[in-house]
């Protein structure tokens, strides 16, 4: 029978190390479905290691976007992602396929669904002003500032988090009001298709097990290498990229601020605080079906199969295979 439903778009969210790519494979290749990228470091090319992409093998015969299309020291705002994204699903279910969105960078997903406010223009001048002062006196003083102006923004961002703080205080003085308050303004919600997000949420315990696991396994394979190798082709250390977890560690490594040892530690640590905010934020969300576990469990993979195969309706297009 014919119904009027729109197409359905799969969301698969959760904190890093929670095994959201592996289970959007699975859904994938249950569902006929292609990969949408939605992590701000794994878009940069050269950056592999530390942002725990899969390998080539690992996405044979699994179409993935917006994976390897940035340049190191390109800048990228959430609404550029935002369009990017959009841009993609479409094509992806023009083609009759489902749209999986994965990744753990929530702002990027709620720019995508929820649109961003029309907030004024980046000023220079002003940015390049509160930049001098973060090198001056250190990225945790403009985070104390982004406090004082907008502790709700400030609470999603962490304090080493030199471009989103200082946009979240360009926002504040341009416009004299909190960028948070702001962003329930004038924004263009993504319309036209259900949208079905499936969120991970493992122990606590075992989460941060992994994440040192992870993390151990990273420096392991060459970590420091591939930062000694991307300075070496003349990336700076200002590169965006190099501001997450892990790079930022190995960074100090190689500067001789910090031994290796200290360096793993840190970057697990920096890691599983991380994962912490990342649930907080992504508990938020609307509309979310958690499963109790890690997106490599056979039994999750299963039980998300059938919530999907219950949801998706013949008239959404898209084959099941």
């Amino acid at each position: 029978m014919m119904t009027n439903r729109p197409p359905t778009l799969l969301a698969i969210i959760g904190p890093t190390a929670s095994g959201k790519s592996f289970l959007a494979i699975h859904l994938a290749q249950q569902f006929c479905g292609e990969v949408i990228n939605c992590d701000s470091i794994q878009m940069y090319r050269f950056f592999n290691l530390g942002s725990g992409k899969l390998s080539e093998i690992e996405r044979t015969n699994i179409p993935h976007h917006l994976i390897d299309v940035l340049d190191p020291q390109e800048r990228f705002a959430a609404g550029e992602y935002a369009r990017l994204a959009r841009e993609t699903i479409t094509l992806v279910e023009t083609r009759g396929r489902l749209p999986i969105i994965v990744g753990g960078t929530g702002f990027y997903l709620r720019a995508l669904v929820d649109g961003l406010f029309p907030g004024p223009t980046r000023n220079p001048e002003l940015r390049h002003r509160l930049q001098m002062r973060a090198s001056q006196k250190g990225t945790n003083h403009l985070h104390r500032l982004l406090r004082r102006l907008d502790p709700a923004l400030a609470a999603n961002i962490h304090p080493h988090d030199t471009p989103k703080t200082i946009r979240g205080i360009e926002v504040c003085l341009q416009s004299g009001r909190p960028m948070s308050e702001l962003f329930q303004q004038g924004r263009q919600a993504l319309k036209g298709y259900q949208i079905l997000k499936l969120g991970l949420n493992p122990p606590r315990a075992e989460l941060y097990e992994r994440i040192n696991e992870r993390t151990r396994c990273m420096f392991k394979r060459g970590l420091v290498d591939e930062v000694r190798n991307l300075l070496a082709q003349g990336v700076p250390k200002s590169a965006p990229p190099f501001q997450s977890h892990g790079y930022r560690e190995a960074l100090d490594y190689l500067d001789e601020k910090v031994s290796l040892e200290a360096a793993i530690e840190l970057a697990a640590t920096n890691t599983r605080h991380y994962a912490k905010r990342q649930m907080t934020w992504f508990h938020q969300e609307s509309d979310v079906r958690w499963f109790s576990g890690f997106g490599t469990d056979p039994q999750l993979q299963k039980d998300a199969s059938e919530y999907v195969l219950r949801t998706l309706t013949p008239s959404s297009g898209q084959n099941q295979d």
